[in-house]
């Protein structure tokens, strides 16, 4: 999954410094990142290509010893020589892991900061904190940190089969599982029970955590249920949220590993034979 970036470590803790020569800088337009190509790679720009273009600097984290930057541009128009602006979702093969990472998590960070420059309290502009990852009100006091929407994603079985879905009206045309946000007052397992039946009409039971993971792109703590269905399998699709919904046995599951989300980490432990 994108977070597995072993040998190497992300370090969370908030140790803001200074850029230093070397540093690899995020640079966010809309849905887009400022990368520069490395032969066949794709990689970040450096602190010494934008320090002279640099109108802010956020300290983001550390993977190892390598600290990562938010930086917003002067002029977004004027870019370093051998930079361009990359689709988030597009050329992962052309990235190395933990880069893949850095940047979801950095996105993550920068729809914080661009949506909490005033605070939503009083108005007042925010600002920084040196000593925790926050912003701080100082009209009135408020308090800001990261927000972090919490979500789960399930994998319903029926005997040998589960079920997979298709998303409708969304970029990603490939299969999906049910998945959907924890409301105010719900339990993970009262979400898991809540979306199965909205988008297809079923009852679930013998709820099992699977496992979790950060994804930077929509801000989301998503948790990996497997269920069972609890009765017939008759699906009764929402055709708002999902243009397609069935049942699939393991045979007929064409999906090769992506090494990228828990939704494709889910399908294939069920594929292997792993939960049922």
């Amino acid at each position: 999954m994108i977070q597995e970036i072993a040998p190497k470590q992300y370090h969370v803790e908030f140790t803001p410094r200074p850029p230093q020569a070397g540093d690899p800088c995020l640079v966010f337009r809309d849905r887009t990142l400022l990368e520069r190509e490395q032969g066949e790679r794709l990689v970040l720009p450096a602190w010494e290509d934008l320090a002279h273009q640099a109108a802010q600097v956020n300290y983001l984290f550390r993977i190892d010893e390598t600290a990562y930057h938010l930086v917003e541009l002067k002029d977004p128009d004027q870019l370093p020589e051998g930079c361009g602006w990359q689709s988030l979702r597009e050329n992962r093969k052309r990235k190395d892991q933990d880069l893949l990472f850095a940047e979801a998590t950095a996105y993550h960070l920068a729809q914080w900061y661009r949506d909490n420059r005033f605070c939503g309290r009083c108005g007042g502009p925010t600002q920084p904190d040196s000593q925790e990852r926050m912003l701080r009100c100082p009209r009135c006091g408020n308090l800001i940190y990261p927000k972090i929407a919490p979500a789960v994603i399930v994998a319903v079985t029926w005997e040998d089969k589960i079920l997979m879905t298709r998303y409708q009206g969304r970029a990603y045309k490939g299969y999906a599982l049910i998945a959907g946000f924890t409301e105010v007052g719900e339990t993970a397992e009262d979400t898991v029970r809540r979306e199965v039946l909205e988008e297809v009409g079923l009852r679930v039971k013998d709820i099992r955590y699977c496992g979790s993971q950060p994804w930077g792109s929509d801000s989301n703590l998503l948790m990996g249920f497997f269920a069972r269905l609890d009765g017939p399998g008759e699906i009764r699709m929402d055709r708002q949220e999902l243009s397609q919904a069935g049942w699939y046995r393991r045979e007929e599951i064409d999906l090769a590993p992506d090494h990228y989300s828990l939704t494709n980490h889910m399908i294939q432990a069920f594929r292997r034979g792993d939960w049922d």
